[in-house]
């Protein structure tokens, strides 16, 4: 009897067996270096990115890993001032996804929400209505929201007068090989202003692009959203 089962079970080893394991191990080898998604489960982003959004990450932006690794095999560009990026948390290791905001070499400072890079202040304006239409009427009564110009590249910030935060800091010199990340929801996100600065070797990818989006559950999709283009 075991000798029948152990022939069937060789006997599917060489029919089906291995052609699953090589497919599975391609098909997780292509996720772990080449291209993924995220599921965001907090509003750390908004309003660029919402709690619910699953987001497109290229692997391949920056640089071409050892699949399960961060080890580099080649590398072709750096992360650029207004990216978003998923990356590995220096605290817990955890995937985030934040906006680089400081380059190495950088000497970057904040004040009551306003930041200075290199000794320029950024600028700021209101946000259109329009820009908001994805939003909940709460989150939009609750907040406020204004474009900043993170040198040439605009993007919305979200931020909440009433929370006590970390809406200032002294300068700090961004040393070589490393990034400092933020969120676009200034008052409620863990960034570089509470675990530091980000190794370049942790960053996984640039994030591109919303490909689904939902509000709970799936069965409330927010339709507007799928596919969107990250800016």
């Amino acid at each position: 009897m075991l000798t029948g089962w152990k022939t069937k079970l060789q006997s599917w080893w060489r029919g089906w067996g291995y052609s699953i394991i090589v497919a599975l191990l391609i098909a997780t080898s292509f996720k772990s270096a080449i291209a993924d998604w995220n599921d965001v489960p907090t509003g750390s982003m908004t309003p660029t990115i919402l709690a619910g959004d699953r987001i497109f990450v290229n692997k391949l932006a920056y640089d071409l890993k050892v699949p399960y690794t961060t080890l580099h095999l080649a590398q072709w560009g750096n992360p650029e001032r207004g990216d978003i990026v998923v990356f590995y948390s220096p605290q817990t290791g955890q995937r985030l996804v934040k906006r680089v905001v400081g380059l190495p070499g950088d000497t970057l400072a904040m004040d009551r929400n306003t930041l200075t890079i290199n000794g320029e202040r950024l600028t700021y304006a209101w946000l259109e209505p329009q820009a908001l239409a994805s939003l909940n009427d709460k989150l939009v009564q609750n907040h406020l929201f204004a474009s900043e110009d993170l040198a040439g590249h605009k993007h919305p910030v979200m931020l909440t007068p009433k929370r006590p935060s970390l809406h200032s800091f002294a300068p700090v010199r961004i040393p070589e090989g490393y990034y400092f990340m933020m969120g676009d929801n200034r008052d409620n996100s863990a960034d570089s202003r509470f675990f530091g600065l980000v190794a370049r070797h942790a960053i996984v990818g640039q994030a591109l692009r919303i490909v689904l989006s939902w509000e709970g559950s799936i069965l409330n999709p927010r339709a507007e959203r799928f596919f969107k283009k990250l800016s």
